[in-house]
């Protein structure tokens, strides 16, 4: 069993991979491809929650227990990380869906660290 900081820092940084990674193939569909656009929030959504939940299955793995506890605080750093970014940078104002956002953060990376937990305990 790990250290809880250490499982949570590994599974925002997957976390953070894979939004990276899909930004770039996002970008290279719309360079290469005829989808528009106005199709990029789809898109969006759809990255963020695989690398949620991929987030907090490697957390809830690395930890052992209390996945969804661990891999709620994955997505909520996320959360936090991203809204920092988006204030600092582009100074984007907190709103309602800000909100729905880090409860849509939270749910799908606990979920995650409910899979992680369970695939670590069968694996022992």
């Amino acid at each position: 069993m790990r250290s809880t900081t250490t499982s949570v820092f590994a599974g925002l940084l997957y976390t953070l991979g894979l939004v990276l990674i899909g930004a770039l193939l996002v970008a290279v569909l719309l360079s290469f491809t005829s989808i528009r656009e106005s199709s990029l929030p789809y898109f969006t959504y759809v990255i963020n929650t695989i690398a949620l939940l991929v987030g907090g299955y490697v957390t809830g793995r690395r930890c052992g227990g209390k996945g969804w506890y661990y891999g709620g605080l994955t997505g909520i750093f996320y959360f936090l990380l991203i809204i920092l970014i988006g204030f600092l940078g582009f100074d984007a104002p907190m709103q309602w869906g800000t909100f729905l956002y880090l409860i849509g953060a939270f749910a799908m990376a606990s979920i995650g660290g409910i899979f992680g937990v369970n695939a670590a305990s069968h694996s022992r």
